[in-house]
């Protein structure tokens, strides 16, 4: 009896210092979370330096796991890789070496998902130490100029689709200060 009640003492010592090591984890995320969307800001200067595929696909990865209306997961997503093209482009994309394409349905009833996509890819990046900027400016060229004509038919859009907003990634040559935040906006109802 006594071995049975030292054995239950063991595991519950065990189980309570796992779920305290468990919680520390927990709090080192959190902090690793919060301080990540702290430290993004929209880098509009990068290095030369085109961003490695695994890291572009992690990104990715990271933006599919935004949450969607009714999991309909209603975009779509293009990352330009290829140099040829990002020179078509580069001087609108804030000189990026790589550029993510991200479109919606045109009719509009899920730009917010589109949205929430962006913003995790954004953070995504800042965790993988590259910069982003987000940007819906070079969409009339990028959509309608003959001069885009090839950078366009290479995206393969879905038909039903439109180019929502682009956001140029690539390795900072900045480190752009906070600018303040107005938290008036933020009202708590009690």
């Amino acid at each position: 009896m006594i071995l049975c009640l030292m054995a239950i003492m063991g595991v519950l010592t065990l189980s309570a210092q796992s779920l305290k090591n468990s919680n520390v984890k927990n709090d080192a995320g959190k902090e690793a979370v919060l301080s990540n969307i702290m430290a993004r800001r929209s880098v509009r200067k990068y290095l030369a330096k085109p961003v490695e595929h695994e890291k572009l696909e992690t990104v990715a990865l990271a933006g599919i796991n935004a949450p969607s209306a009714m999991n309909r997961q209603n975009w779509a997503v293009r990352i330009i890789e290829n140099q040829k093209l990002m020179a078509d482009v580069k001087d609108m994309c804030r000189n990026a070496p790589n550029l993510i394409c991200v479109c919606a349905p045109a009719n509009g009833n899920f730009d917010l998902d589109a949205g929430l996509m962006g913003e995790n890819m954004m953070l995504a990046a800042q965790s993988l130490g590259l910069g982003t900027c987000i940007q819906t400016g070079p969409i009339r060229f990028l959509t309608t100029d003959e001069k885009a004509k090839a950078f366009r038919d290479s995206l393969d859009i879905p038909a039903d689709y439109k180019l929502l907003y682009v956001i140029a990634i690539g390795y900072p040559d900045e480190q752009p200060e906070a600018k303040p935040r107005d938290t008036s906006k933020v009202k708590y109802i009690k």
